[in-house]
């Protein structure tokens, strides 16, 4: 078991969310061919919406889901043909800013430029950060299946 965060505006995690799919680099295939059946997903929303005149700032750990099965597929959307896999997601978890947890977060511990290693879109993180983020997003998230 792994443990991921994904970096999604607010605005396509709430989207996921309704459809239960993670939807990870704008569709593409290779960030989701890392997570596995079992792994668990946090998704770091740094804005609201990519939308181009409103990319209103959030900074925060907008959703968190455990992945289903080893099952990936291209959804499609028109022109648009993302890559998706099924995730459970916690529903009792509530969105929780990162700024309160930078000094205690391993990922972010000592870091002015903390917010540079979430430009990949989709890092791996250790047990401890996982645990200290379940717990400001309110839920306990944490069973093995």
């Amino acid at each position: 078991m792994k443990y991921w965060i994904g970096v999604v505006s607010k605005n396509h995690v709430e989207r996921g969310k309704e459809l239960s799919i993670a939807q990870l680099g704008h569709g593409k295939r290779p960030p989701l061919a890392r997570l596995h059946e079992g792994d668990w997903l946090i998704y770091y929303s740094p804005i609201v919406s990519y939308v181009p005149k409103d990319k209103e700032t959030l900074q925060a750990f907008t959703a968190i889901g455990r992945v289903e099965d080893e099952e990936m597929w291209e959804a499609d959307e028109g022109d648009f043909k993302p890559w998706r896999r099924k995730i459970e997601y916690r529903k009792d978890a509530q969105d929780a800013p990162i700024r309160p947890l930078l000094d205690l977060l391993h990922l972010t511990q000592g870091k002015t430029n903390w917010g540079y290693q979430f430009r990949f879109g989709l890092l791996q993180i250790d047990e401890h950060d996982f645990r200290l983020i379940a717990e400001a997003m309110g839920t306990v998230a944490f069973s093995e299946k």
